[in-house]
């Protein structure tokens, strides 16, 4: 389902504004690694590497991407150095085709047995887990659709306040217990709520404490368990929100959350205030968990479906 998949001009334009920060130091360096070259060279590619790596894009991915810009260079040993900006916006946007990053496409919310589909929101604190639920939340009933919140992140009082915020910004109706409750408790009434609401989607938040990981598991398996009582099937989607411009440290959170629950879709936020964006290449090759959101401004609508084409197009 992609009712607000589709790219409009204003989506577009808020794109480039969102990556501009990212576009202006690659290409800046993308340009300095060429100064004085005709031919695409061993130094061009050791400049480029660099290039690559100081844009967050990640070891493991520059080199692969590197590989295959050597091959073509192999294959036409007259390459011009004036050419590698298009070789590596092909080779950028292969990668990514060949990734599970989902394209221009939503949460496929048709109703499951005529229950609500059921997205379980993690993160660490600070990434912007509870904002990015107050978007989607938003654009969701902007469609036509009925949209149930349910506040698990009881850890912090501050969590629970803020989702409240966010419902009645939103004006979608929220199951909280206030701190301290059980999570998986209040991720039952929600869905016990949502289903007699008959809602079409429902987003609960957790707690992220990274640093004691192992309860982080059970508590992740317990909120899953107890959902999927009440829903089979549930979660439906487990989205985790990573912070981009905390560059390759978004990457180490991704791989830590994958440890601790089965992660199947990524968003990832404040790509609009950081030079990091390369990022998002970089989490999309190494995970293999498909980018569905990208949040490239503060308002409700700056908050996207991720576009493998337009990104790229936007980058270069």
């Amino acid at each position: 389902m992609a009712f607000f998949g589709l790219f409009s001009k204003e989506k577009k334009e808020t794109l480039n504004k969102g990556l501009e920060k990212t576009k202006e130091s690659f290409l800046n360096k993308l340009a300095r690694s060429i100064v004085g070259k005709s031919k695409v060279d061993d130094e061009v590619l050791d400049n480029l590497e660099e290039v690559l790596i100081t844009s967050d894009v990640g070891v493991e991915t520059t080199l692969k991407i590197i590989d295959r810009i050597e091959e073509r260079v192999a294959r036409d040993k007259v390459l011009g150095a004036e050419e590698l900006n298009k070789i590596l916006k092909e080779e950028i946007a292969a990668l990514l085709e060949e990734n599970k990053s989902i394209d221009g496409t939503n949460f496929d919310i048709e109703k499951k047995d005529g229950n609500p589909y059921v997205v379980m929101v993690v993160g660490v604190n600070g990434v912007g887990k509870t904002t990015t639920i107050g978007k989607l939340a938003y654009q969701f009933k902007q469609a036509g659709k009925k949209v149930v919140l349910g506040a698990a992140d009881t850890f912090r009082a501050a969590a629970v306040d803020q989702l409240i915020i966010w419902s009645e910004r939103v004006g979608v109706p929220i199951v909280q217990q206030g701190m301290g409750a059980d999570p998986a408790s209040v991720a039952f009434d929600t869905l016990q709520s949502a289903k007699s609401q008959n809602a079409d989607i429902v987003f609960i938040d957790t707690a992220g404490r990274l640093h004691n990981k192992v309860n982080l598991m059970s508590e992740l398996s317990k909120i899953k368990r107890v959902m999927n009582k009440v829903i089979p099937g549930a979660p439906h989607e487990v989205l985790l929100v990573l912070d981009g411009s905390t560059g390759q440290n978004a990457y180490e959170q991704a791989k830590q959350f994958s440890l601790a629950t089965d992660i199947s879709a990524l968003a990832i936020t404040k790509l609009d205030g950081t030079a990091k964006g390369g990022v998002v290449i970089g989490i999309s090759d190494q995970m293999k968990i498909p980018v569905k959101y990208i949040g490239v401004g503060e308002g409700m609508e700056d908050l996207q479906v991720f576009d493998k084409k337009e990104f790229v197009d936007s980058l270069f």
